[in-house]
């Protein structure tokens, strides 16, 4: 069997080939780059007033990239909304929590306030208010990569069996993620119209506890 010497042109073409192939962990970082860059003209010039041509000129990647990876804008928002998410819920799953009731409503209930109350999240949901009568795409996007994963999520741990057996019986169990959220959520129209009158923390945590409180005393 001929060896190859290191400087034949085999062995050189090969090199430059694995020279020119990105690694695992660069692709990484420029797809959080890229979802990074697409969160920011979102939330600056609104989702339909963003062209992919500009996120990927700011991004520094090819529209086809975007297509490729995303599948075109919705996926890319997408990207932005679970990445966002992510953030907000470092425990994994709740679905498959095996903790008390009330130790898992109560860590999930504290996760999903702060990511309701985040400036960038609450600037979001605005764009999102004000562009999706006009753009179904924006709305499907968003409730897909948002509340209808949480909400799933919800339903999912409710209707487990050792759950479901501390519920009332006539406990609807379709309902009751969008209860939970509700008592989570307090007063949005407040919180929108006036985020400078929002508690600080410390009282915000005391009136999430007594909406938590009501909401077991209506389900247990």
């Amino acid at each position: 069997m001929r060896n190859a010497h290191p400087d034949t042109p085999d062995t050189a073409k090969s090199a430059s080939k694995s020279a020119g192939r990105p690694k695992a962990s660069e692709v990484e970082a420029r797809t959080r780059e890229l979802i990074d860059v697409a969160g920011c003209l979102f939330l600056k010039h609104g989702y339909t007033g963003v062209s992919l041509d500009t996120i990927a000129r700011e991004a520094r990647v090819a529209v086809r990239t975007i297509y490729v990876k995303f599948g075109g804008k919705a996926g890319l928002l997408k990207a932005v909304l679970a990445a966002r998410r992510a953030r907000f819920f470092p425990v994994g799953k709740m679905d498959a929590d095996q903790r008390p009731l009330r130790e898992v409503i109560g860590e999930f209930a504290g996760h999903f306030y702060d990511m309701l109350c985040e400036p960038d999240a609450m600037a979001l949901q605005r764009v999102v208010i004000a562009e999706a009568g006009s753009n179904p795409e924006l709305a499907d996007a968003f409730y897909d990569a948002g509340p209808r994963a949480t909400r799933e999520m919800l339903e999912r741990y409710f209707a487990r069996p050792d759950v479901r057996a501390q519920l009332r019986p006539d406990a609807p169990i379709a309902l009751l993620p969008g209860h939970l959220i509700a008592c989570i959520n307090g007063d949005p129209v407040m919180r929108f119209l006036f985020p400078e009158r929002e508690p600080v923390r410390e009282e915000a945590r005391r009136q999430l506890a007594e909406r938590l409180e009501l909401f077991y005393r209506s389900i247990l």
